[in-house]
């Protein structure tokens, strides 16, 4: 497979929809070409998963790439870290045979998510009973508000040292304590209980940090070539997604400021949306089907979610989604994936426009209640019963799978850059 016209100039790789579209696959296989790859939001909530071969790896925090060995993996500033996932999967790669602590860095700025995180994420979920956001429950947007209110932030240069780890925790969790008694009867945690849990992780993960926005900015000083790998997806951003039932960082369109760069250094956005569309949790989702043919999307696609194995929402792509994610994104590339998953389909829905209680309309509403009142309206295409598995070329692919991916080509006004028909390296097609 040839990729290099996808390395000649910083890339950077995100989700159109929301979530799961194959992030992971695309930054694999571009990875090989590149210096540098990384991840600039979000957390262990993001699942990532890679099939080399006959070998599956699941990832959540590390990128991709951490599987070519000459591409150094980075988590940049915007990564909220928990280290003890961190580290399960460190020591899952290091048993498989693949070496992490020479090419993966991590930032000293990155923000870190301690236990009283995941159990203000528990419970607040629960608090809000059937008005539930559906988070993953790994603490994420509660680290996330720590960084922003800095008055309980612990960052990854405190957590490695073990005197300002101390200070910060003995000061943090008393007042933890006080708030979560008061919003929802919980019992007090022990500051030093946590602080004996991950001084030693902040040890062991010590030769790992450093500056990394200098790290990047001396590589592309050098003529190195970076790949930058999007976590969830713009749909689920915090400013552009469905609010309130969105992740809590700028997940399409904040890799500048996750990762410490001038967005002129990033000369290939490539957007990647699956050919269908699907989602985690709660939230509006206009196209979904809720009957055998999003049933039969699910098993056939093997929607099941990497971080929580929970079944995903299927339904048919929504076009109009994907083009106002483009567009936020500044995609200059489409990568459709699992297009093999839609092959046995007689025919095949796409939504163009949707129908609100004030007219029709081709504009996406960024808001869930918005949403929620619309309805979609379908163009309806032919579908096929090839299998695509063998299939190597463009112009092998059946006739109406090919009409598909020109229309979706013409409709969002960006060119298909990639094609995938399987979940292997080589099941992979790259057009001109």
């Amino acid at each position: 497979m040839d990729i290099t016209r996808f390395c000649d100039q910083h890339t950077s790789v995100v989700g159109l929809q929301w979530g799961d579209e194959g992030k992971g696959k695309i930054v694999d296989i571009l990875s090989e070409g590149f210096d540098l790859a990384v991840r600039w939001n979000g957390g262990s909530n993001a699942g990532h998963s890679v099939q080399v071969g006959d070998q599956k790896y699941a990832f959540h925090l590390i990128p991709s790439a951490i599987l070519r060995p000459q591409c150094i993996s980075v988590l940049a500033n915007g990564v909220v870290v928990d280290p003890s996932q961190l580290i399960r999967e460190i020591d899952a790669l290091e048993q498989r045979g693949i070496h992490v602590n020479d090419n993966l860095k991590i930032s000293s700025q990155a923000h870190v998510v301690m236990p009283y995180h995941s159990l203000q994420d528990k419970l607040a979920e629960e608090k809000l009973g059937d008005k539930k956001i559906g988070t993953t429950a790994r603490g994420i947007g509660p680290c996330y508000a720590d960084k922003a209110s800095r008055h309980f932030a612990v960052r990854m240069a405190d957590i490695i040292d073990s005197d300002r780890l101390r200070d910060r925790l003995a000061h943090i969790v008393p007042e933890k304590n006080a708030i979560f008694a008061a919003l929802f009867g919980s019992s007090p945690m022990d500051w030093q209980a946590i602080y004996e849990q991950y001084e030693p992780l902040g040890k062991r993960l010590k030769p790992l940090v450093c500056n990394t926005t200098a790290l990047l900015h001396r590589a592309m000083a050098g003529a190195k070539k970076v790949l930058f790998e999007g976590a969830n997806a713009t749909l689920l951003d915090l400013d552009h997604g469905t609010f309130p039932f969105v992740t809590s960082s700028n997940c399409g369109t904040g890799v500048c400021v996750g990762a410490g760069v001038p967005p002129q250094s990033i000369g290939r956005v490539l957007g990647v949306v699956k050919a269908y569309s699907s989602r985690v949790g709660g939230g509006p989702f206009p196209t979904e089907q809720e009957n055998a043919i999003g049933e039969k999307i699910r098993d056939r696609g093997r929607e099941f979610g990497t971080t929580t194995g929970r079944p995903r929402r299927c339904g048919w792509l929504d076009l109009v989604a994907v083009r106002y994610a483009a567009a936020v994104t500044g995609a200059t590339g489409l990568c459709i994936m699992l297009l093999d998953v839609l092959s046995t389909f007689d025919e095949i829905k796409i939504c163009t426009r949707y129908t609100t209680p004030h007219g029709d309309t081709d504009e996406f509403p960024a808001d869930a209640c918005e949403l929620s009142r619309v309805k979609p309206v379908y163009h309806t295409m032919r579908g096929w019963h090839d299998d695509l598995k063998q299939i190597r070329h463009l112009d092998a692919l059946p006739p109406d799978a090919r009409a598909y991916l020109g229309f979706i080509e013409e409709f969002v006004g960006v060119p298909v850059k990639m094609v995938s028909i399987g979940p292997g390296r080589d099941e992979t097609l790259l057009i001109n």
